[in-house]
């Protein structure tokens, strides 16, 4: 019905049965700790099953617990995260899906008294401490460390999380980056931490494939903008990455109202998208309420993006990919904008995330597993 949507693409030397992924999505499934729980592996469980063709696990911190972003920020920064690592890979692949995993370090909006950044700019009320240069060559150093435990835990690829405004586009941005040295100034001076963490991975792993999450446009005036994401974009393809998955905005733009209300409309990160994939060879992934099939190939076969990325869509109803291949799209049951976006309310006060559409029973089964 949908042959550009479930046609086969190779990324990072692996082929996808389709083009379809599901996008990481922080839920708070974790056990306190950022332990590996039965919510967490029942839940990607049931992602790697809806018939998509990659499973993007959440963000997993480098650096507990200065740079998660909560208590139940999943954990890669040691090896006593392995043997719950190895479970969540191993049931993401029993289920048909590659598994991969994104790795992360939150900076300034880590979920400490005291967190790091480029700069001390203010941040929701906290001004974060600028990062020596030894400081920055710990973090890449741990960045390498967390490459390599993806890896050994079996996943098939992981992700570089440069979205969302965390350390890695924090460095980027010339809005929170105001660093006099050698990694602030000019974009070729900004971008150099980033490019420093891809190599340092990269040589950790190998031939692994590593993918990153791409922020295009920080979506306010000062910050990191399309004319340099461009160039940024060039530099890391050039770098080889797998893939680059595309994204606007950060914790400090997406509840401006005019941002509330773009996010409403289907596929409102898709121009970001093509705007990068014009400038590298690379797999380019939109996502961003793309809700329909109709949508969803329209991007695929109009060059948009070679991928799309599904969040809140498949989680609101995980036979979503059945549905829509199977030509019963009126029975899809979609994420509704009017919640006024409920399962982030609950994420931002550090509570699990139930979605709004789910029947009660279904509530109340996640409910009796979390922690």
């Amino acid at each position: 019905m949908y042959p550009n949507l479930f046609s086969s693409v190779r990324v990072g030397g692996i082929v996808l049965k389709n083009r379809l992924t599901m996008a990481p999505t922080y839920l708070g499934y974790a056990g306190s700790g950022g332990t590996m729980s039965r919510l967490l592996l029942d839940h990607y469980r049931l992602m790697a099953r809806s018939g998509v063709a990659m499973v993007v696990v959440e963000n997993a911190t480098i650096d507990h617990p200065i740079g998660g972003g909560s208590e139940r920020t999943l954990r890669v920064d040691t090896d006593a995260s392995l043997e719950g690592l190895k479970k969540l890979a191993d049931a993401i692949k029993r289920e048909g899906a590659v598994a991969g995993l994104q790795i992360n370090h939150a900076g300034r909006f880590a979920g400490v008294a005291e967190p790091l950044a480029p700069s001390a700019v203010e941040t929701f009320g906290r001004v974060p401490t600028p990062l020596t240069r030894e400081a920055i060559a710990d973090v890449t150093a741990k960045f390498a460390g967390a490459a390599r435990r993806v890896k050994a835990a079996g996943f098939d690829m992981l992700e570089l999380h440069g979205g969302t405004g965390y350390l890695l586009a924090q460095f980027l941005s010339p809005r929170t980056n105001r660093r006099q040295d050698e990694y602030g100034g000019p974009l070729e001076n900004r971008q150099k931490f980033a490019l420093e963490v891809v190599k340092a991975v990269r040589d950790a792993v190998g031939a692994f494939p590593v993918g990153y999450r791409f922020l295009a446009d920080e979506w306010l005036p000062d910050g990191l903008q399309l004319t340099e994401s461009r160039v940024f974009a060039r530099a890391l393809a050039s770098a080889g990455m797998a893939y680059i998955s595309v994204m606007g905005g950060t914790y400090e733009s997406f509840f401006l109202p005019h941002i509330v209300e773009k996010s409403k409309s289907p596929g409102y990160m898709a121009d970001l998208a093509a705007a990068i994939r014009k400038e590298v060879s690379v797999p380019v992934i939109t996502a961003g309420r793309i809700a329909s099939g109709e949508l969803a190939e329209r991007i695929i076969a109009t060059g948009t993006a070679d991928l799309v990325g599904l969040a809140r869509v498949l989680w609101a109803d995980p036979d979503w990919v059945r549905k829509v291949s199977e030509g019963r799209e009126a029975e899809i049951v979609h994420c509704d904008p009017a919640c006024g976006d409920a399962c982030i309310q609950m994420v931002m006060k550090k509570k699990p995330a139930f979605c709004t559409r789910w029947p009660p029973q279904k509530v109340k089964e996640y409910k009796a597993k979390f922690e």
